[in-house]
């Protein structure tokens, strides 16, 4: 990642109290789509015909890639990056018009799911139409040229000092809320761009659109004054490192305590096993993390915060897709992942004790660690939830207290119901998973 910007202390001239955290979050759920790579046509029209089959999957936020023309001056491959916008009002007619945009999101909302736009505010098209009206807009060299961030040549450094672009990117994403009734924002490298740039768009956002969702790319704490979500970052690079080898499990539980410690207490992590910079650079999900891809994805949509599914994981994704290039994703159908994923995020929404949210926070269960497990459980009046996963390379059989564990679950993958009393007992396989739900006791 780039190195972070630092924080300008000036964003405390907002009044934070007028920013509430959308209630849904808790029991929720993100799906990224890469437009492109998602049908061989890679378009909103193609798309929409998916949302039925994603609504009945349980799928609740559409995370959109940018959805603008891309630049063509510099761009790389074919096709050019879905992050390098010529115009951050226009639609990409790779993907259709903007009246289809504007049917797909009215069909999402009658489906019951939100839909979300990624927002790149630090850098632009080497031909962004901002570049002929507004040039004060970036940052020049010593020669007077536009220059890249970092090393990425296909876009060009905006200038955040400017208060004029602040405001006409702001500008910006209003008119998708006023024009296309978007429900939020996924900011891309959030920390990269002032924190005071994101609590004003928040504000003047939320003028227009009550519980809009503000999601960040980023691990800068922060930056959850104008954000209710925050990437996972450490979590992702910790879990591939201990998967291979590279770091034992005392990774894991130091992250979640450094999560739990450091971060805000209502902070809403967003936890994945891959994402499309993740996908296309880094490897599939099964190249970071092998047999234990299920097992995580369990840990994402159990665990206090809200999971992403990238497209095609519901598939079993299992290539690198092109980021530059036209690469369609190999969907197989029917899927056990889709029923996998299914099943979890069904239990997202029935479960009291997820959508509780810090009323819940979850439990780690002792003497777990030591055997390499991630066992927990979340508790409120209304649900008891407990979850055993099994990260070691052998069988464990896992003993532990039920004092305030005692009651009747069901187990949400086999349907086997268990009574857990004066002690507790579980035997998985190395990778396995047992995921309990109470249940009330008439039904054994």
């Amino acid at each position: 990642m780039p190195a972070e910007r630092p924080v300008n202390q000036s964003y405390k001239k907002f009044n934070l109290s007028n920013f509430s955290q959308p209630s849904f979050l808790s029991s929720s759920n993100i799906y990224a789509v890469n437009l492109r790579q998602y049908s061989g046509e890679g378009s909103f029209n193609a798309f929409a015909k998916q949302l039925p089959r994603l609504q009945r999957m349980g799928v609740e936020i559409l995370w959109f890639m940018p959805i603008h023309p891309i630049g063509k001056l510099k761009r790389k491959g074919s096709l050019g990056s879905y992050y390098s916008i010529a115009d951050f009002r226009g639609v990409n007619p790779e993907f259709g018009s903007k009246d289809d945009f504007k049917h797909i999101i009215k069909t999402a909302h009658d489906l019951g799911m939100k839909v979300i736009m990624d927002w790149v505010a630090n850098h632009a098209a080497w031909d962004n139409v901002w570049t002929n009206t507004n040039p004060e807009f970036f940052v020049r060299d010593e020669a007077g040229n536009f220059k890249p961030p970092y090393d990425w040549d296909d876009v060009i450094q905006i200038d955040h000092n400017n208060t004029g672009e602040q405001q006409a990117m702001v500008d910006a994403m209003l008119y998708w809320i006023e024009n296309f009734d978007i429900d939020g924002f996924r900011a891309d490298l959030a920390h990269l761009t002032p924190l005071e740039f994101w609590m004003n768009a928040r504000v003047q956002a939320s003028t227009l659109k009550n519980d809009l969702i503000w999601l960040a790319e980023t691990e800068d704490i922060p930056y959850h004054h104008a954000f209710d979500i925050s990437f996972t970052w450490r979590w992702m690079h910790a879990t591939e490192e201990y998967c291979k080898g590279q770091k034992d499990f005392s990774a894991l539980t130091d992250t979640l305590e450094f999560y739990k410690n450091d971060f805000p207490s209502d902070a809403v992590r967003m936890w994945f096993t891959s994402n499309h910079d993740e996908n296309s650079w880094n490897g599939t999900a099964f190249e970071k993390y092998g047999e234990y891809v299920k097992a995580l994805s369990v840990f994402n949509c159990t665990y206090y915060g809200i999971p992403l599914i990238y497209s095609g994981e519901e598939s079993g994704l299992d290539k690198r897709l092109k980021f530059f290039d036209k690469d369609p994703i190999n969907w197989n159908e029917p899927s056990e992942w889709e029923n996998f994923y299914s099943l979890l995020l069904a239990l997202r929404k029935r479960s009291a004790a997820i959508a509780g949210g810090l009323v819940s926070f979850p439990v780690l269960i002792p003497g777990a660690a030591e055997k390499n497990m991630l066992a927990f459980y979340r508790k409120n009046i209304k649900d008891t939830l407990l979850v055993f996963i099994n990260m070691s390379k052998e069988k464990q059989i896992f003993s532990f207290d039920t004092a305030d564990l005692k009651g009747n679950y069901e187990n949400i993958f086999t349907y086997e119901k268990v009574w857990l009393n004066d002690g507790g007992l579980v035997e998985i396989e190395a990778a396995g998973f047992i995921v309990l739900q109470g249940v009330e006791a008439p039904n054994f």
